[in-house]
């Protein structure tokens, strides 16, 4: 498993329509599983579990993506898993680590095209 988190400024729907799009288009074998979105006043939080296929690991790897807002204040999590063949231990994480960059780097790449930054 591989964590990635960070908050910074921006708008809520830009940033969660930006991952979508990064992730579903970054490669042939990813897939929208499901997501959920709920408002409680000013507080937004959408969850996405997205799938693909890890060729280094022969297997397919999940990555969950919250996105927590208030306002312009935003804070995303995302975790991956499910990209190991061991039975007790973790081995040849690889394609999680690389699923895990790609919304990495659509995140900076969205902080740096901010207005908020």
């Amino acid at each position: 498993m591989a964590k990635y988190e960070r908050s910074f400024r921006g708008q809520f729907d830009d940033l969660v329509n930006q991952l979508h799009q990064d992730i579903t288009r970054g490669s042939a074998s990813a897939t929208y599983e499901d997501g959920s979105d709920i408002r409680i006043d000013q507080i937004r939080m959408a969850v996405r579990v997205y799938e693909r296929y890890s060729m280094a690991g022969g297997n397919r790897v999940s990555l969950n993506i919250t996105v927590l807002g208030n306002q312009d204040q935003l804070f995303v999590s995302a975790i991956t898993s499910g990209g190991s063949q061991a039975l007790f231990f973790k081995i040849n994480t690889l394609g999680e680590s690389a699923f895990l960059e790609q919304c990495a780097q659509s995140v900076e790449r969205y902080i740096e095209r901010s207005a908020y930054a």
